[in-house]
């Protein structure tokens, strides 16, 4: 009874202190550009940049960014901006403009941009395409 007192402490603990082990991004020269709280993105100073409501991607202020319908990202007025393949990243047009590499971003060029620190696939698509 003991050890499943002590494992209810732990996840309460765990539950608790959730949004203070947030994860974060960095530019490629190690420096913090933001981090991701659940649904809710920050920039490197702690301000709102952004959230994700299901597949819908909206700014700091509300306003409606885009979304990702599958593996197709759209801007505000519902204009294509780029697709996802796997880990390769592409502009509208079909041009290679970055790539996954487990928590690494890199340009289309192959240059290192990111690293995601504890950031889900989809949480590092969104901040590629709409908080870089």
């Amino acid at each position: 009874m003991k050890r499943l007192s002590q494992l209810f402490t732990v996840l309460l603990f765990v539950m608790l202190m959730a949004p203070a082990f947030a994860q974060r991004m960095y530019d490629s020269s190690g420096s913090p550009i933001g981090r991701v709280d659940g649904e809710r993105y920050y920039n490197a100073s702690g301000q709102p940049i952004g959230r994700v409501d299901g597949e819908r991607i909206y700014d700091g202020s509300g306003r409606p960014m885009g979304r990702i319908d599958g593996d197709r990202i759209y801007n505000a007025s519902g204009s294509p901006i780029g697709r996802v393949d796997g880990d390769r990243l592409y502009s509208a047009s079909g041009s290679p403009i970055g790539r996954m590499d487990g928590d690494r971003l890199y340009d289309g060029s192959g240059r290192p941009i990111g690293r995601a620190d504890g950031l889900r696939r989809m949480q590092m698509i969104v901040f590629f395409f709409f908080f870089m």
